[in-house]
């Protein structure tokens, strides 16, 4: 659960709204063909959910006050994986600071596998 604080009050989010939120966002690049697996636990929610779930491949942490994303990815082959990474991080960078107002720290790509 992340919090932010305004003069009005307390907001939380919770870490499934943050996967959510950077997983549709990265999911919407060009050149991402899917999202990897990044612990056991995405895996087992692979085998119950379907092979395509929103938060996989996603972890949101906080740090000082600022969050730190990790993202693992498959992309497409023939794709400028580093042109890719730079577009999926801005994106992503981008998403959720308009979304929450929270700002963040850095974006941790981590391309798992290449798609062909």
């Amino acid at each position: 659960m992340i919090t932010s604080y305004s003069p009005l009050g307390e907001v939380r989010y919770s870490g499934e709204y943050f996967s959510t939120l950077v997983g549709e966002a990265a999911k919407s690049c060009y050149g991402v063909a899917a999202m990897a697996s990044s612990s056991v636990l995405d895996t087992v929610k692979s085998m119950v959910l379907g092979d395509d779930f929103s938060e996989k491949g996603v972890r949101v942490t906080e740090e000082n006050g600022r969050l730190v994303i990790e993202l693992h990815i498959i992309v497409s082959y023939g794709v400028n994986i580093s042109s890719a990474a730079q577009s999926i991080t801005h994106r992503v960078r981008d998403q959720v600071e308009k979304a929450t107002g929270l700002k963040v720290a850095r974006v941790t790509l981590v391309v798992d596998d290449v798609l062909g």
